[in-house]
């Protein structure tokens, strides 16, 4: 492209090459436009990679987008069994992997190719005169430091929240020393394979899980089960709620069998004493000693300390705006959603399934053909659907080729509200580290490798009723109510 090409000719950018961004890919080309996606990890779908041992809620039938169903059919791909619940591994190897393969995408495919900055051709944020009809320009870092512009007529961002967890201190910042313990990988990532591939950083230690929540909880499990292996393994608990009781959730009266047994099973070993449980604490302080980690923190009945070998972060994510601030945002003041939807997904008041699916408008800021998609369009709140990013992208990729009908129209029914409400922090779509037996598949996150989730019944995410849902690793900061906990 060079700078005398037409605006209607240039690629639509989309950041971000996870089930959202690839169905925005999928969707573009659908629409007889051209994607340019741009991804930081080495493949596509990296972030799903990370946390693959972890199973999903949701059954293959309300995961895969259908202008990317669209896009594999004719490559002879066999569409997994429609009731059976994979994990982000196999999301990836029987369905991201072969989309992002095929012949329309895989050019259109940067990895190892990061997004640095979002501005417009020409024009910074302060400059209005001619600014909705200047390119966006696209800059780029790879990953031997080499930086590109690119000049594009639209940007998607449907980049997550992955690579920005919220802190473990108080207030929403670190805690103290908490930003040295992490280099030093005394605090791991959110979802640890307990039992595969970081299983000797947790065997025979004393491992410290902070937050509440569906990835608190099958990180807790799988802990379980290691302890079972090795007696050794001390594990301990710490949630800013007074009671542990109010995230076991609806057990065997949620909607979702697996999800429902996921906090049965968290119940009866802390029960049986196999986990140490630590109520009310807000951390303050953490110190590596000579070889632990003291960990510190606040209670109603004075401080708190615990000597540790590794804390496991559960304590959610927030959306990283600092490669757009030369965009014109127009984002709520609570949870950084765009305004429009940001009342609508305040987990203060929110539950799983009350959300009406929305498109365009909603999603739309002042500056004109930007928007965000998927799990960074929730901001920090944590109850995102993926097929709600499905819906987002479909009426996003309508409104960007001028067929307003279909940008407006709805072509998704969620369900209803179950025992969400009172679920593991009522998270739909967090996700969960499994230990290997079936029941301990989860909407977001693997039971095991080793062995395959069971089916679920035809209810979405939270509730008996129509269809949807997709896990996502999400969860709220380790501070906020036990509603909002993930």
């Amino acid at each position: 492209m060079t700078e005398s090409t037409p605006l209607s000719e240039l690629p639509v950018a989309i950041i971000g090459a996870g089930p959202v961004g690839l169905a925005a890919a999928a969707h573009v080309i659908a629409r007889d436009m051209k994607p340019l996606v741009f991804e930081a990890g080495a493949t596509p779908a990296a972030a799903v990679s990370e946390w693959g041992h972890i199973g999903l809620f949701s059954p293959w039938k309300y995961n895969i987008d259908q202008a990317a169903r669209d896009l594999l059919e004719p490559t002879g791909w066999v569409e997994p069994e429609a009731d059976y619940l994979p994990t982000g591994d196999e999301l990836v190897a029987n369905y991201l992997a072969p989309l992002a393969a095929t012949e329309p995408l895989r050019e259109t495919i940067r990895t190892r190719t990061r997004v640095i900055a979002v501005s417009r051709v020409g024009k910074d944020r302060t400059r209005t005169p001619g600014r909705s009809d200047a390119p966006f320009l696209v800059r780029t870092q790879n990953s031997q430091g080499q930086v590109e512009d690119h000049r594009v007529r639209t940007v998607i961002d449907t980049s997550g929240t992955w690579e920005s967890p919220n802190p473990l201190g108080q207030a929403g910042l670190p805690a103290l020393g908490e930003t040295a313990a992490r280099e030093a990988g005394l605090v791991t990532s959110p979802l640890p394979d307990v039992l595969g591939r970081d299983r000797a950083q947790f065997a025979g230690r004393h491992t410290l899980v902070v937050g509440a929540g569906h990835s608190a909880a099958n990180t807790l499990l799988a802990l379980g089960h290691l302890r079972e292996a090795d007696p050794a393994t001390r594990i301990s608990w710490a949630i800013r709620g007074s009671d542990p009781a109010s995230v076991y959730g609806g057990g065997d009266q949620d909607g979702l069998p697996a999800r429902g047994a996921l906090g049965t099973r968290l119940r009866n070993l802390v029960k049986a004493g196999d986990i140490e449980v630590h109520t009310s604490v807000t951390i303050t302080d953490l110190t590596p000693t000579s070889d632990k980690l003291a960990v510190t923190g606040t209670t109603p009945e004075g401080s708190v300390s615990l000597d540790v070998d590794r804390v496991v972060p559960t304590t959610g994510f927030r959306p990283n705006l600092d490669f757009l601030r030369e965009i014109r945002l127009d984002l709520d003041p609570v949870v950084e959603a765009p305004t429009g939807l940001g009342p609508l997904i305040d987990p203060e008041h929110h539950s799983c399934g009350t959300v009406a699916p929305h498109g365009a408008r909603l999603l739309a800021h002042p500056e004109k053909d930007f928007y965000i998609a998927g799990m960074k369009s929730y901001g920090r709140a944590p109850t995102f659907l993926m097929a709600t990013g499905y819906e987002q992208i479909r009426s996003i990729v309508a409104a960007i080729a001028g067929d307003r009908a279909a940008a407006d129209r709805v072509e998704l029914v969620l369900p209803e509200t179950g025992v969400c409400a009172a679920d593991i922090g009522s998270s739909c779509e967090t996700t969960t580290a499994t230990a290997p037996t079936a029941d301990s598949a989860v909407c977001c996150e693997p039971a095991s490798a080793a062995e395959p989730a069971p089916a679920a019944d035809d209810t979405g995410c939270c509730a008996p009723a129509e269809p949807v849902t997709l896990g996502i690793p999400t969860g709220l900061e380790h501070g906020r109510s036990e509603h909002q906990e993930a």
